[in-house]
This record gives structure tokens, C-alpha cells and sequence, in this order.
């Protein structure tokens, strides 16, 4: 497992043009080989289908540790991320700014109090 996890060394991020802009500021911005870009920014016309291949995309992709999602744009794709269960990349939901984060609809902090027995 750890060979496998050494080529991955890469964020992903799909969100909205705030999220994404601070992030790319961040440094994490990378267009690879075939211009695959490991950032998708969903705006009001974005469709669905877009965000769910984006995020089949991603969490096959073998370069990438972490894919971090805005909870509002996972809620359109709720029944794809609660369906993922794979330990890499991991998924992490995160608040926007105009989104405040609502664990109630966290479903990988779901599992960990099921696991924790919370």
C-alpha cells in the first residue's frame, strides 16, 4: 500500500469559483498530461451530469490523495459520495462562503461515528 500511495501527490477540488480560486491561489492548481486539470468550478450552470463525471474522474484518477468537495455541490451528488468508499483519494466535504458546513450531511463523518459507535 505504500507504493501505491507515493504517486499520489495531488489535491483535487471540485467547487465554486470562491473555493476554487483560493485554492488554485493556494498552489494546488496542476494541468497534466491531455490538459486533465485536478479542479472543476461548478457555478449555476453546471449540470449534474458534469459534476458527477468530474467526481468519477477524480476518485479513479491514481495522482490524486485528496479530493475536497463543497458540501452544497456534494448534496447534488449525494447518492455518487455516499456510495464512494475507497481510502484514496480521500473525500473530504467543505464549507463555502456563502454555504455554512452542516455535519448532519457529512456522510463520511457519518461513518465515523458509526464507527466510534457515536
Amino acid at each position: 500500500m505504500a507504493a501505491a500511495t507515493q504517486e499520489r501527490n495531488l489535491l483535487a477540488v471540485i467547487g465554486d469559483e470562491d473555493t476554487v480560486t483560493g485554492m488554485l491561489l493556494a498552489g494546488i492548481g496542476n494541468v497534466g498530461q491531455n490538459q486533465k486539470k485536478n479542479f472543476l468550478v461548478v457555478d449555476s450552470k453546471t449540470q449534474i451530469p458534469n459534476i458527477e463525471a468530474a467526481f468519477e474522474e477524480f476518485t479513479q484518477r491514481k495522482d490524486i490523495a485528496i479530493l475536497l468537495i463543497n458540501q452544497h455541490i456534494a448534496e447534488k451528488i449525494r447518492p455518487m459520495v455516499d456510495k464512494y468508499q475507497e481510502p484514496f483519494p480521500a473525500l473530504l466535504e467543505i464549507p463555502s462562503k456563502d454555504h455554512p458546513y452542516d455535519p448532519n450531511k457529512d456522510s463520511i463523518l457519518k461513518r465515523v461515528q458509526k464507527l466510534f459507535g457515536e
